[in-house]
C-alpha cells in the first residue's frame, strides 16, 4: 500500500480515535486500501506481516473465512442494493491463529471512486467483553417478559439446545430441555415446521429473526409465543442462536376472537340474504301454486259438471273423463312435488335399495312416458351402449323419478313434432360387485338462458320467460331430482343453448346383483334386423351377435325386402324378421306386408318399437306381424321373443299384449280398506278383470276372513294401511304367524297413500310382498298383481 505523508497523517489522526478505521473498495472482493493501527491489532497482525502475505491476493484475508465473508458480503450487498448511505451490524472479526473478536461495525459509502468503484470508510468497535458478559447473563435473565432457550443450528437445519431458563423448561418440561428427540418438542417442531423453514436462510446466515408459533406446554396446553432470535456465537461454522419466548395467548385469541366475530357476521350476512332470497322465491312459489293447483282443480270440478249434463251422450262423456284423469294426474304430481321437497329440506328422504332388472325399469319409463309424447307428436328413441348388467341392486323407484322428471320436462319445452333421445351406457365400476350407468337425456326444445342455468336446481326456481310463463310445474322438479342423485351418489349435469335444446346427464353407481346366468344361446337361427337408425341398429345387431345368431341388418324396408327374397329363392328363408316401426320411404307396416307376399306366413315379423303396441296392434296385424318387442331391445327381452316366436315356447307375456278383460277370472282377492269410496273404487277395477273380491273393514276384520277360510281359496290380499282396530302392518303380520300352509305364500300388497320409501320398507319388513301407493291406477294394480301372482 502506498506510504505517503498524506496517508501518515491521516493514520496518526484516526488512530486519535483508539477505534479500527478502514477503508475499503465496495467491489467484489471489498478490497482494503488502507486501516489505521488499531485495525491491524483487531485482527492480530503487523501491518508490515499483513501486507506481506496478503500483497499478492486479490481479496481481503476475510473471505478465507466463508462463514464471516457470507454475513459481510450480505450486508454490504443489501445496503448498495437498497441505495443507502452505509450500514450498520454485529459481526465476528477473525484474528491471526484463528479465533475471534466481536465487534460492532458502523460503515459509511463516500463519493470517492477507484476503477469505478466506490469507497467506504468501516469502523469497528471491540465489543467481546460485552458480548461474553452477555452470553454469561442471557440465561438468568429471570426479568425477562419471557423464556430463554440457547440452540445450535447445524447446516441441515437440525436444532440443539445448548442451555434452557428455568421458565422454559417450567413451560416444555424437563423431558424437552435434555432430549431434542422427546415428543411433546418434536411435536412443536413438525406443527411449526412451516413458520420455521421460512426462516431458514436468516438463520442460517446468523440474522436476527422473528416470528411467531403455536407450542404445547408439558399440560398439553397450546400458547401463542413471540420467538426472538438472535445469533450470539458460531462453533465450527455453525451459529448459535439465543431465543427469548414471550407469551402472547390472550393477545392472539383475542385476534382470533375478533377474526371469528368477523367471520360469523359475514357467515349471519350471508344466511340473510339467503334467507330473504328463500322467502321471496317461496312467495313466488305459493304464487305459481295457487294457480297450478287450481288449474286442474278447476277442470276437474267443471268436467265433472259438463260430463253430468251429458250423461247421455258417450263421445262428450268419454271426452270429460280422460280429461278429468288427465288433470287428476298433473295434480298429484304437483302435490307429490311439494311433499318431496318438504321431506328433503327436512332430512327425512331415505334411499330404499332392492332387486331390479335394468329392462323393466327402461320399459316401465317408456311406458310412463308414451301417452305424453304422444300427445305432441314428438319423436322418442332410447338407445343401449356396452349394457353388462341387467340385474341390479337400487332404488328403481327413486332411479324412475329423476328420469321421469328429467323426462317430462323435455317433452314439455320440446315443441309438437321435435325429438327426445335417451342414451343409457353402462361404464366401468370402481369393483367387480359395482356397475355405473350414465343416461343422457337430450331434447331439441327451447332451451335455457345460461344465466337460468345456474340456479336450474334450485328450488322454487321457474325461469322468467314469455314462453315458459304458461308451462304449469312447482319449481320443484329439478331441485328433487338433484337431490335424490345426490342421495343415491351419483352426478348430474346439464348443458342448454336459447332455441337449440337441452341435455341432461346422470351418472349413478348401481350394484350388480348376484343371480345365476340363464344360457342363452341360438346359433343356429338367422334373422333380419331393419331399422332406420344406424347406431340403435348396429347396437341390436351385436346384442344378436352375442348370443350367437347370425344377424344381416339393413337401414330401409326395400333393401330389406331385397335380401329376404333372395334368400327366399335359395331356400335359405330367415328364422325371424325384427322390424322398426317407423321407417321413411318404406314403413313397417308396408315393409311387413311385401314380406308376407314374397315369402308367406312361415317367418315371423316382430315388431321392435318405443310406441305403445296398444296403439299399433290393430294395424300390424292387419300387415301381418306375428308379436311385438319393446325397445331397448335387452338380451332378456330378445331371448323371451325368441322363445316366443321363433321356437315357440310358452313364456310369461310382459304385458304389453294384454287386453283380456277377464285375465283375473278364477281369482278369489280379499280387499281390506275401511274407506267405502275407496273400497269400491279398487273393487270395481278388480271385479272388471274378472275377478272374485271380498271385502273386509279393517286389518282385524281381515285377519279373521282369511284363518276361516278354506286354505288356498285366496289367491291375493290387497291391505290397506292406516285403518281403525288393527293397522294393515299388524294385520300382515298376524296372517304370517297363522298356523296354516297358505299364510307364509299367499302374496299380500300393501295398497295406501303412504307412498314414501320408508313405507314401503315398512310394509316389506310386515311381510308384505308389494306397494301400491294411492290414488289407484288401474294399468298399475293390474301389472303389481300379475307380477306377484307370477301370470
Amino acid at each position: 500500500m502506498e506510504n505517503s505523508q498524506k496517508d501518515y497523517e491521516y493514520t496518526t489522526l484516526m488512530n486519535m480515535l483508539h477505534v479500527s478505521v478502514s477503508k475499503h473498495l465496495l467491489n467484489e472482493h471489498f478490497t482494503l486500501v488502507w486501516a489505521n493501527d488499531f485495525y491491524y491489532d483487531l485482527i492480530g497482525y503487523e501491518k508490515e506481516e499483513y501486507e506481506e502475505l496478503f500483497q499478492n491476493r486479490p481479496d481481503l484475508y476475510y473471505k478465507s473465512y466463508p462463514e464471516e465473508w457470507k454475513i459481510l458480503g450480505s450486508a454490504v450487498e443489501k445496503a448498495v442494493q437498497n441505495g443507502e448511505n452505509g450500514y450498520t451490524m454485529v459481526a465476528r472479526m477473525p484474528r491471526k491463529g484463528g479465533s475471534f473478536k466481536w465487534v460492532q461495525i458502523m460503515a459509511v459509502f463516500v463519493d470517492e471512486y477507484i476503477d469505478g468503484y466506490q469507497m467506504s470508510y468501516t469502523a469497528m468497535t471491540d465489543i467481546s467483553d460485552i458480548m461474553q458478559i452477555q452470553k454469561e447473563q442471557s440465561i438468568t435473565y429471570d426479568n425477562l417478559p419471557g423464556f430463554v432457550g440457547k440452540y445450535l443450528v447445524d447446516q441441515e437445519f437440525q436444532f440443539t439446545l445448548l442451555d434452557a431458563s428455568d421458565r422454559f423448561v417450567g413451560f416444555f418440561g424437563e423431558g424437552c430441555w435434555k432430549n431434542m428427540e422427546d415428543p411433546l418438542f418434536a411435536d412443536n417442531i413438525r406443527r411449526n415446521k412451516e413458520v420455521i423453514t421460512a426462516q431458514k436462510e436468516k438463520i442460517l446466515a446468523g440474522e436476527t429473526v422473528h416470528f411467531t408459533v403455536r407450542m404445547k406446554n408439558q399440560y398439553g396446553d397450546d400458547a401463542w409465543l413471540q420467538v426472538n432470535a438472535t445469533c450470539i456465537d458460531w462453533r465450527d461454522g455453525q451459529p448459535v442462536y439465543m431465543a427469548l419466548y414471550i407469551d402472547i395467548t390472550n393477545e392472539t385469541e383475542l385476534r382470533q376472537m375478533q377474526k371469528q366475530l368477523e367471520e360469523q357476521s359475514r357467515q349471519l350476512k350471508k344466511a340473510l340474504e339467503l334467507a330473504e332470497h328463500a322467502s321471496r322465491a317461496k312467495t313466488d312459489f305459493l304464487s305459481h301454486m295457487s294457480h297450478d293447483i287450481r288449474t286442474p282443480m278447476n277442470a276437474i270440478i267443471g268436467m265433472t259438471d259438463i260430463a253430468g249434463d251429458h250423461l247421455d251422450d258417450p263421445v262428450k262423456l268419454q271426452d270429460c273423463l280422460k280429461k278429468i284423469s288427465l288433470s287428476s294426474q298433473h295434480l298429484l304430481g304437483l302435490i307429490n312435488d311439494v311433499l318431496d321437497m318438504s321431506r328433503i329440506e327436512s332430512g327425512n328422504m331415505t334411499i330404499n335399495k332392492d332387486s331390479m332388472l335394468l329392462s323393466e325399469f327402461l320399459e316401465n319409463i317408456v311406458a310412463i312416458m308414451q301417452p305424453v309424447i304422444k300427445a305432441k307428436d314428438q319423436k322418442f328413441s332410447i338407445r343401449l351402449q356396452n349394457i353388462q348388467h341387467e340385474y341390479l341392486y337400487s332404488d328403481s323407484l327413486r332411479m324412475r323419478q329423476i328420469l321421469i322428471n328429467i323426462l317430462s320436462n323435455a317433452s314439455k319445452f320440446t315443441p309438437e313434432c321435435g325429438s327426445i333421445d335417451v342414451s343409457v351406457e353402462e361404464l366401468n365400476g370402481s369393483s367387480d360387485k359395482t356397475a355405473v350407468f350414465r343416461f343422457v337425456v337430450k331434447d331439441t326444445g327451447m332451451g335455457m338462458k345460461p344465466e337460468f342455468v345456474e340456479h336450474l336446481f334450485e328450488p322454487f326456481s321457474r325461469e322468467k320467460d314469455s314462453r315458459v310463463d304458461k308451462t304449469e310445474g312447482s319449481g320443484l322438479g329439478m331441485a328433487i331430482t338433484r337431490k335424490l342423485v345426490d342421495l343415491l351418489k351419483g352426478e348430474i349435469e346439464v348443458q342448454s343453448r336459447l332455441g337449440e335444446g337441452t341435455t341432461f346427464t346422470v351418472t349413478l353407481p348401481m350394484q350388480i346383483e348376484d343371480c345365476p346366468s340363464v344360457p342363452c344361446n341360438y346359433s343356429d337361427l338367422k334373422v333380419m334386423l331393419v331399422d332406420d337408425d344406424n347406431i340403435m341398429c348396429e347396437h341390436m345387431a351385436q346384442t344378436m351377435l352375442n348370443i350367437g345368431i347370425q344377424v344381416d341388418y339393413v337401414n330401409t324396408g326395400t333393401e330389406s325386402l331385397e335380401r329376404i327374397g333372395r334368400a327366399h329363392d335359395l331356400g335359405e328363408d330367415y328364422d325371424a324378421v325384427f322390424l322398426d316401426w317407423k321407417m321413411p320411404y318404406m314403413d313397417g307396416p308396408a315393409t311387413a306386408r311385401n314380406i308376407r307376399s314374397k315369402v308367406g306366413s312361415k317367418t315371423p315379423i316382430l315388431i321392435v318399437s318405443a310406441y305403445d303396441w296398444s296403439d299399433i296392434e290393430t294395424e300390424a296385424m292387419a300387415a301381418g306381424v306375428n308379436g311385438f318387442v319393446s325397445k331397448p331391445l335387452f338380451v332378456s327381452t330378445l331371448c323371451r321373443a325368441l322363445r316366443q316366436y321363433v321356437l315357440h315356447e310358452k313364456v310369461r307375456d310382459s304385458g304389453q299384449n294384454r287386453t283380456n278383460i277377464s285375465e283375473f277370472a278364477g281369482r278369489h282377492f280379499l280387499l281390506v280398506e275401511d274407506n267405502e269410496l275407496n273400497r269400491e273404487i279398487a273393487q270395481e277395477l278388480l271385479a272388471s278383470s274378472g275377478a272374485v273380491v271380498d271385502c273386509a273393514v279393517h286389518g282385524a276384520s281381515g285377519v279373521e276372513m282369511f284363518s276361516q277360510s278354506a286354505p288356498g281359496y285366496y289367491d291375493l290380499i290387497l291391505m290397506d294401511i292406516q285403518m281403525p282396530v288393527m293397522s294393515g302392518y299388524e294385520a300382515a303380520q298376524k296372517i304370517r304367524k297363522l298356523p296354516r300352509k297358505d299364510a307364509q305364500s299367499i302374496p299380500i300388497l300393501a295398497m295406501t297413500a303412504d307412498a314414501f320409501a320408508e313405507d314401503i320398507l315398512r310394509a316389506r319388513e310386515a311381510g308384505m310382498n308389494g306397494h301400491l301407493a294411492k290414488p289407484l291406477s288401474a294399468a298399475v294394480l293390474k301389472k303389481e298383481i300379475h307380477a306377484v301372482l307370477g301370470t
